[in-house]
């Protein structure tokens, strides 16, 4: 059967616009306003859609202006020779793993809470063929110097696949490791010929806080993964960096994972208006975090790890409370709030609406819990350590 052209196009034809898209996307704003699961669900504002709609109209296989100006960018502001592109901080990781390291045998060592090691669903392994040496901090906080000389792995033994490469993460579930740690080991690393790598998503939010430079931050690190989706607000991309030799060398392995991209030049902008506009908020944010952490103190529950910049881990069960009793009177709301079990993520976008509806939830089931008899312990081991966060599932209508 032979169509005409008219009916193949009506084939192919789609719109994805929503009845009433105006309405419907300042409904989903008000949603992202009330989510504490992940600073990811940002959304571009206004005028970082206009300032990216003028964005130059490359091919980033080939050459694209603002996305080669956005990589020139972060390499001078992170202290390194040149800087890549990419979609995502997974692929910005697992490339330069893969970058770092040459001919199996081989092994990394990382945090046993490390992004690279938890959440990149075991690209490590697939993409590298390395082993993961996953270590418990000896404080309950960050790794450090002593930490990694116990766990890696130097030697000839052929039963071993020996340490090639340190890679560190900072922030960590929203701590912060001390620049001075990150230099010991990098410097013991480098003594021994291995590589190291920094997952610095959110090195942002370390800057802020500790008030060091970008620079100053990633300079011990042979390469650092930098995203600007996570706080920074922007709707994709990540940056890693090195040295010239290792950007060119990761590029290949970019396109080798199917990375080679062609108008990035509208992506690159809007990473570019969120460092401009969207960085300063995260002051706001950090102060919002640590609202939180005070205020379900004075409730009663447990911080499981502190506010040091965007992130609360808590504990609600000294009150009487667990994750999904909050989670069902938040759903209840006229606007619902919406979380996902003991880490609770404040962004750029969180409104204080939202931090006030989620600490009145928690003190009001305190309070029925105490008045149905529940006695709360008699002390708390605030500030204590936790190795994982508890997920929710999600909904998926």
């Amino acid at each position: 059967m032979v169509l005409t052209l008219q009916q193949i196009a009506d084939q192919v034809k789609l719109d994805v616009l929503t009845a009433d898209p105006v309405k419907d996307n300042a409904a989903k704003l008000i949603e992202i306003s009330r989510t504490f699961i992940s600073d990811t669900v940002t959304v571009p504002s206004k005028g970082m859609l206009e300032y990216a709609a003028q964005a130059t109209q490359g091919d980033d296989v080939y050459f694209e202006p603002a996305t080669a100006a956005l990589e020139e960018h972060i390499a001078k502001l992170t202290g390194k020779e040149a800087g890549l592109f990419m979609t995502s901080g997974s692929a910005s990781n697992q490339i330069a793993l893969r970058t770092h390291l040459k001919q199996p045998p081989y092994s990394i060592i990382a945090d046993h809470r490390a992004h690279i090691h938890k959440y990149e669903a075991g690209g490590a392994a697939f993409h590298s063929g390395a082993t993961v040496i996953a270590i418990v901090p000896s404080n309950h906080h960050h790794l450090t110097l002593a930490d990694v000389q116990e766990n890696a792995v130097i030697t000839t033994d052929t039963h071993f696949a020996p340490t090639e490469l340190v890679a560190l993460e900072n922030t960590l579930n929203g701590t912060i490791l001390p620049q001075k740690e990150a230099i010991a080991i990098c410097d013991w690393a480098h003594s021994q010929g291995m590589k190291t790598h920094l997952d610095g998503a959110r090195i942002w939010h370390v800057a802020v806080e500790t008030g060091k430079s970008i620079s100053e931050l990633c300079e011990p690190f042979d390469s650092v993964s930098l995203c600007f989706s996570k706080g920074l607000g922007a709707p994709i991309g990540s940056c890693l960096v090195g040295t010239k030799e290792f950007i060119t060398r990761a590029k290949w392995f970019r396109k080798l994972f199917g990375g080679g991209m062609r108008q990035t030049g509208y992506l690159a902008a809007s990473a570019a208006y969120a460092l401009t506009h969207n960085f300063p908020q995260l002051p706001r944010v950090h102060a919002l975090a640590r609202r939180v952490e005070a205020g379900l103190e004075k409730i009663g529950a447990k911080i499981s790890s502190r506010a040091e910049t965007c992130m609360i881990f808590y504990d609600p069960a000294p009150i009487g409370v667990n994750y999904d009793e909050i989670a069902e009177r938040a759903s209840k709301l006229a606007h619902p709030l919406v979380l996902g079990g003991s880490r609770l993520v404040i962004h750029i976008q969180t409104s204080e609406e939202a931090v006030d509806d989620f600490l009145s939830i928690v003190r009001e089931l305190a309070g029925e819990k105490k008045a149905a008899g529940f006695t709360p312990p008699t002390a708390q081991e605030n500030g204590a350590y936790r190795d994982v966060y508890v997920r929710r599932p999600q909904k998926t209508n």
